[in-house]
């Protein structure tokens, strides 16, 4: 299942791409009023998300309950006519952050000794997300090393603390792409992450969530990232440092993750401050981050 938070004729709701055509997405809540007589399902994918397994069995039987009739397919929109949104549209929590996870990245950052032993975590402020196409502020009276940063996002889907690495995959819903847009010199000026990473419109999102069961291992997709066509970063998370089951593990020690928290794993290496000389982000610049079974997340930077 992929699922997505759409515009549609001026009317949000959550949807689902069905497996029946992928060209499509099915108005979960429009259809799901209309097969119960009521609305059983709340209209943002977080709460959906909070429903664990009720939501999945939910959308089954809209999806059987759709292609079975063609009455029903008023419910049923083009993707391409549809304004798709981040899949959560504003986070209850900062999104957490894991920082130098990939070996490369970690030197183009530095050098050898950068490479962390222990994982390394930031937050992005939830007022940063925006969606597959919107436009990324250029921020230029406050950056002049606006960078891209291409990563796959981990999708919490049940409740849990000091959750065991063995057990980890149980508490996730699903997986998304997500780039992790930072401003380079707000980070070296003020020695920490959070200002640097939480410029508004610094956390592009989408376009789906993509299922758990969907992706089997997802320590194993091609993973890159595109600036106006012109490949940055090429990659595959199998070159993680730290794996998704740790990083769930070592967070709940002695935090509590919830439905709908979000992870960012990592980036690979080829940001623009790893070049030389730099390549920073300039007004016009497309970015594209694609991510094997997933999709791709495309944004201009204005």
């Amino acid at each position: 299942m992929r699922f997505l938070t759409g515009v549609y004729e001026n009317s949000t709701f959550v949807g689902v791409v069905p497996p029946f055509n992928t060209n499509v997405c099915i108005n979960l809540n429009e259809a799901d009023e209309k097969m119960n007589g009521q609305l059983t399902m709340p209209n943002d994918l977080h709460s959906c998300i909070q429903l664990g397994e009720q939501f999945i069995e939910k959308v089954k039987e809209i999806q059987n309950w759709v292609q079975i009739s063609v009455e029903n397919n008023k419910y049923v929109y083009p993707l391409s006519e549809v304004r798709i949104l981040a899949p959560i549209t504003r986070p209850t929590k900062n999104i957490l952050c894991v920082g130098k996870n990939y070996r490369e990245h970690a030197i183009e950052m530095g050098s050898v000794e950068d490479i962390p032993k222990h994982i390394m975590m930031f937050t992005k402020a939830p007022t940063t997300v925006i969606g597959h196409l919107d436009f990324i502020d250029r921020h230029s009276n406050v950056t002049e090393q606006l960078d891209y940063e291409g990563e796959l996002a981990v999708i919490i889907g049940k409740k849990g603390k000091e959750i065991k690495e063995e057990e980890a995959y149980d508490y996730v819903f699903g997986y998304t792409i997500l780039n992790d847009i930072t401003a380079r010199d707000l980070q070296s000026k003020h020695k920490q992450f959070f200002l640097g990473k939480s410029l508004d419109t610094s956390c592009p999102m989408g376009p789906v969530i993509v299922v758990k069961e969907a992706i089997p291992n997802p320590e194993q997709l091609s993973i890159e990232t595109r600036v106006n066509g012109e490949v940055r970063q090429k990659s595959n998370t199998d070159q993680m440092i730290f794996t998704i089951p740790n990083i769930i593990a070592t967070i709940s020690k002695g935090m509590t993750l919830e439905p709908g928290d979000i992870i960012a794993t990592g980036t690979p290496a080829g940001v623009g401050k790893g070049f030389k000389p730099p390549r920073f982000l300039q007004t016009g610049d497309v970015i594209e981050v694609k991510i094997e079974q997933i999709g791709s997340l495309v944004n201009e930077v204005k």
